[in-house]
């Protein structure tokens, strides 16, 4: 699979390379990096053809949306796709030699905000084109309104009444105005699509983890769903936050906790299906949700050159088709689900 190819995203009218890259890991996500590791990555990233990035204000509280601007402000605007998010607005910490930066174990100290509504939206636009030092963003998406940052019903419904009475008309006068090309949201679990697709016309959405080589609920309804509506999809957790990339190793983690046992089984017994194919675990994982005739891109994280290179030889591996059918016949893939 060629990952400098590109596809359509959705009705947008923006087409992304196929391999994009995920910034989550240069906010120092449970790892410090320095500013000459994290230009080396990304330098890797665009020497290897990936020309779309994606990042958040989230991401170690700005850092990631500064490290990515100041590489891209050295390439042609018009030669990359950016996208980043909205939903957090951030504020000084000033005592920052005590501040808990929580999951970031380096990252910038600032606090975050939620805030859906109309001036949180435009002031995270704003401060974003401000910490990137670029011109304009293609693609903005609604950040973490779900279950697993709110927690309760009552809490998600009032983030998303504030997201329809205020945060989407700032939106939608930024897609108007030219200033956006696309508007998506962020989803980390199953459920979200539907009840934003209920509220907003949506362009695409970027899915974190429901959609892997371990788990497909979501074609059940709401990638059919996604499909009749033409709402594209990209996918951000390919590896499952881990355990699609090392394998079933201790310490193996599955949507950042460590891995129960069954699923530990399971993916050794994925393992053995690609041994027998000569086919590496990662390329499979990066390969499976470009099936997907509603997929654009999958965009793996790195923190290193190193990483970028393994992710775009895994992506380029020739995987057969008898690999997918015997997982399927295996019981270990649904036999609904569409394979490169």
């Amino acid at each position: 699979m060629d990952p400098t190819a590109k596809r359509m995203l959705g009705r947008t009218g923006v087409a992304l390379t196929q391999l994009g890259f995920g910034s989550a890991g240069l906010g120092d996500l449970f790892a410090c990096l320095s500013e000459r590791e994290s230009e080396a990555t990304l330098a890797a990233a665009w020497d290897a053809g990936v020309r779309y990035f994606d990042t958040a204000p989230w991401y170690g509280r700005g850092q990631s949306e500064h490290r990515v601007g100041h590489f891209l402000r050295q390439q042609a605007r018009a030669g990359f796709v950016l996208s980043t998010k909205v939903g957090r607005t951030l504020h000084p910490v000033h005592a920052a030699e005590t501040f808990d930066r929580g999951m970031w174990a380096g990252g910038l100290p600032f606090r975050e905000h939620f805030d859906y509504s109309y001036d949180g939206v435009m002031r995270a636009f704003e401060d974003s084109l401000q910490r990137l030092g670029l011109p304009r963003i293609d693609l903005l998406l609604i950040h973490d309104l779900d279950f697993q940052y709110h927690r309760t019903t009552p809490r998600v419904e009032a983030l998303l009444a504030e997201l329809f009475t205020g945060g989407w008309r700032a939106l939608s006068a930024l897609k108007r105005q030219g200033l956006i090309r696309g508007i998506g949201a962020g989803i980390n679990e199953p459920g979200m699509i539907p009840r934003l697709l209920d509220r907003m016309e949506l362009d695409f959405f970027l899915v974190a983890l429901p959609y892997t080589l371990l788990e497909q609920a979501v074609l059940d309804t709401e990638f059919p769903r996604c499909a009749a509506a033409g709402v594209g999809i990209v996918i951000g957790g390919v590896f499952a936050s881990g355990i699609l990339a090392t394998g079933a190793v201790p310490g193996a983690k599955l949507n950042y906790a460590d891995a129960p046992p069954e699923a530990l089984a399971r993916v050794a017994r994925i393992e053995a299906v690609c041994a027998r194919h000569g086919v590496p675990l990662p390329a499979a994982a990066l390969q499976f949700p470009l099936g997907h005739p509603s997929v654009a891109a999958v965009i793996p994280g790195a923190v290193a050159p190193e990483q970028v290179a393994r992710n775009v030889a895994a992506f380029r591996h020739a995987i057969p088709a008898d690999f997918w059918a015997e997982l399927k016949h295996a019981g270990l893939l649904r036999a609904d689900a569409p394979v490169p």
